[in-house]
């Protein structure tokens, strides 16, 4: 039998792990339940991803690019009359509004890399490349401080069912930012 060229298995099979997590959790992650929600056999995702935790890094990966993608996109960054502070609450909100069930997919893989060493250098590298976009308009003492509170902020939403409040954000990031 010929084998099938499937070259966007691999896109797939994270984006089901995605889901997966999103639906379940970490803890519902599993080869099996990737397979079945992206449609492939059991033995592409175990040749994809050797083990649970090269899925999960390319799982956070993926997930670390949305909000990277905000900042990337907002001309505001670069712009040095720019209300900075603002821009970043704003962009906030635009992740909160997206949807709640995907920043806590993205949380709850981010603090993966609690229990997870393989996960660790993942969640540096997205605090490196948001203070990498931050740096030019803060330096890098106040780009980690902010990524500190704008992380704090999306915690304390995520853990208490609060809603995000964008101006207590503008205020609390501007404090920093100034």
């Amino acid at each position: 039998m010929a084998r099938r060229h499937d070259p966007e298995r691999r896109e797939r099979i994270i984006d089901a792990a995605i889901r997966v997590v999103g639906a379940h959790g970490i803890a519902g992650l599993s080869h099996r339940s990737v397979a079945a929600e992206a449609d492939v056999p059991l033995g592409s995702t175990t040749y994809h991803f050797a083990t649970l935790d090269e899925l999960l890094v390319a799982a956070l990966r993926r997930s670390n690019e949305n909000f990277a993608a905000l900042l990337r996109q907002s001309p505001s960054l670069a712009d040095p009359s720019a209300d900075l502070a603002g821009e970043l609450a704003r962009l906030l909100g635009e992740f909160f509004g997206a949807g709640r069930g995907r920043a806590e997919l993205e949380y709850e893989l981010y603090l993966a890399a609690l229990r997870r060493p393989a996960l660790r250098p993942v969640a540096a590298e997205w605090t490196d490349a948001t203070a990498a976009l931050l740096e030019p308009r803060t330096g890098p003492v106040t780009a980690r401080a902010l990524i500190a509170l704008m992380d704090g902020i999306c915690l304390r939403v995520l853990l208490t069912g609060g809603a995000y409040d964008e101006a207590y954000a503008r205020e609390m990031l501007g404090r920093i930012s100034s």
